[in-house]
This record gives structure tokens, C-alpha cells and sequence, in this order.
């Protein structure tokens, strides 16, 4: 497949490792530069960007909290200054802190669940669409993941959610410039996870038997990018080996 994506300039959050690190690595394959940002692990990110950069890729790798405008604005700007546009944006940043019920959440942690979670994306959103309308091109591919479809958590499945709504709200306000919008549910993906993270156990009812490969979600990815991809827009795809279906 020809995704039409060489030279196109690809925005993912959270690339530091995991799908965000494999995402990177795909859409430098396909020809595609790179704007890629972390919160946190700046040694991991540079690590991402020298091998994007041995595929070929033009890369601006930077420390960017999606919840903070200004970080957010200095990202945009030397991504224009280095690599021109945005063409493709993955909101792939997540916050994913210490499982907790409910009741005993306390309000920092709800608090930042939405910046990281609705709020980042709606800012990344904001600040590549004049771009993409400019341009009457672009992509944006959004994350709701298994909380808001299983009430896996309330204030994951309340943020995830409303993700969907998100990106279907974007998806018909832009589609006039050609923009289109999606999201993507992965289920239980084999990827590493943070110490205060438990692995999941397989669900009773998935029907696959088996933990879902990163690979697996990031060639959906690159072909929601893909110009062959053009008239998909306000969905939301599960990638989750039958567990549930929308």
C-alpha cells in the first residue's frame, strides 16, 4: 500500500516508548517526519529519535506536557520552523497514575486524568487544525481504549469517552477541508507498564486467547493516516481480540 505519507510531517505524544516509540518508528518508514514530544522521559524520546533519524526521518523531538498551552505553542512553532506543517497528529500521551477506586481518588488525581486524558488532546487538537485547514489535508487519530466501553475505572472511563466524542465532534466540523478524525480502543496490549501498573489478565470473554501485539495497533494507525484512508472519518475502531464490540 502507498500511504501517501513521505514527507508528511507526523505529531505523536507520549513517543517515548511503547506504541507511541513503535508508531515513530512506522511512520518513518513510510517516509514521514517526525514531531515527537514526552512529559517525562526525555533520554527514551532521543533515544526514539535516533532511529527514526537512521530510517531517514527528519525529527523534532521535544519535552511537551500536553496539558500546558505554552509548552504545547513552543512545540508547534519549531515544528514549523524545522519541518514545516503537521499533517497527521496521534494523541497518544496518557495519564495513567495508581489504580484507585473511586471514593478513594483524590482530587489531584482526578484533576489530572482530564488534563492528560480530554484537555490534552482537545489542546493538541486546537493547535494543529489552522494548520491542516490551511493546507485542506490532515489527519487526527485519538485513543479511548478499554475504560469507557468495560467502566473500567470512572474517571478513566469518564475521560475516555469522552474522547469519542472528541473526535466525532471534529470529525464533522473539519471534514469540509478534507480533515478526517478517528480513534482507536486498543484492549489488553502486550506493552510494558510502570511499577504501580498490574498486568492484565485475559478477559473470560475474549474470544482471541491471546495478548493483543503493539504492532498490531500501530499498523491501524498508519493506515488511518493513509490517504487511502480519506473518506473514514468520526469512527472509533477496536483493537481488542472480540472483548467487547461497538
Amino acid at each position: 500500500m502507498d500511504t501517501g505519507l513521505e514527507g508528511k510531517t507526523v505529531l505523536i505524544t507520549g513517543a517515548s516508548r511503547n506504541m507511541g516509540r513503535l508508531a515513530a518508528l512506522a511512520f518513518a518508514r513510510e517516509g514521514a517526519n517526525l514531531a515527537i514530544c514526552t512529559s517525562a522521559k526525555m533520554k527514551e524520546l532521543q533515544e526514539v529519535a535516533e532511529e527514526a533519524r537512521a530510517l531517514g526521518a527528519k525529527v523534532v523531538a521535544e519535552r511537551c506536557d500536553v496539558a500546558d498551552d505554552a509548552a504545547i505553542a513552543n512545540f508547534i512553532t519549531k515544528t514549523r520552523g524545522e519541518l514545516g506543517s503537521v499533517h497527521v497528529a496521534l494523541n497518544n500521551a496518557v495519564y495513567r497514575g495508581a489504580a484507585r477506586a473511586f471514593l478513594e481518588e483524590s482530587d489531584e488525581a482526578w484533576l489530572r486524568n482530564l488534563e492528560v486524558n480530554l484537555t490534552g488532546p482537545r489542546n493538541i487538537c486546537r493547535a494543529v487544525l489552522p494548520l491542516m485547514v490551511k493546507q485542506r489535508w490532515g489527519r487526527i487519530i485519538n485513543f479511548s481504549g478499554i475504560a469507557p466501553f468495560l467502566g473500567a475505572g470512572v474517571s478513566k472511563a469518564m475521560a475516555k469517552l469522552g474522547i469519542v466524542g472528541l473526535t466525532r465532534g471534529v470529525a464533522r466540523e473539519f471534514a469540509e477541508h478534507e480533515i478526517t478524525a478517528n480513534c482507536i480502543g486498543p484492549g489488553t496490549i502486550d506493552v510494558e507498564r510502570d511499577v504501580f501498573q498490574e498486568s492484565r489478565p485475559l478477559r473470560p470473554a475474549q474470544p482471541i486467547r491471546r495478548l493483543g501485539k503493539p504492532e498490531e495497533v500501530v499498523s491501524l494507525m498508519v493506515y488511518l493516516a493513509s490517504e487511502d484512508a480519506g473518506f473514514i472519518t468520526g469512527q472509533c475502531y477496536l483493537v481488542n481480540g472480540g472483548m467487547y464490540f461497538h
